[in-house]
């Protein structure tokens, strides 16, 4: 199955000048949604991990069914006021300025094992900051797993680990 005619390019979203991928279109069609989860299971599983890690918001929804079918638990890295109770925070820079995302500070117990999901890896940003917050909780990040990747914008060369994408994009 060709997953790439199941997500919708969006022109100038969010902003002038930028091609919105959206997976909206991928989630809503039962079969196409069935099988990129297939393929992202059989690419992570050698990974053995005890948890799976989604980045706020569209990783949680490819880090929590792939979390059911790899029997491991499912954890939340989320921006800055989102978690209940004790969090650990990490501050990042970003292109004109920092963002913040924590974790709570028992969702990790040193030397697990964590694969890292988000819907869409771009320059990496994001997913570099998630992996070094879960590095100082003492998470072993063994692998980055992502729908889709933006390779002209290099994003896999910020962080040191496997990265596995669906679907990729070189412009």
């Amino acid at each position: 199955m060709d997953l790439k005619k199941h997500i919708r390019h969006v022109p100038d979203f969010p902003k002038p000048g930028i091609l919105f991928y959206d997976i909206s279109t991928l989630l809503a069609h039962a079969a196409a949604w069935h099988e990129a989860l297939d393929r992202l299971t059989e690419a992570l599983r050698p990974y053995q991990p005890d948890l799976l890690v989604g980045i706020e918001s569209r990783g949680f929804l490819v880090a929590a069914p792939l979390a059911d079918r790899l029997g491991t638990g499912f954890i939340m890295v989320r921006k800055r006021g989102k978690l209940p109770g004790e969090v650990i925070r990490h501050a990042y820079d970003l292109e004109y300025g920092q963002d913040v995302i924590e974790i709570q500070a028992e969702a990790i117990q040193p030397g697990q094992r964590v694969v890292v999901l988000d819907d869409l890896l771009a320059t990496g940003g994001t997913m570099a900051a998630a992996v070094t917050l879960l590095q100082k909780v003492g998470a072993e990040v063994a692998a980055i797993g992502c729908l889709i990747e933006l390779t002209f914008l290099r994003g896999r060369d910020r962080v040191d680990m496997p990265v596995h994408s669906l679907l990729s994009y070189d412009s």
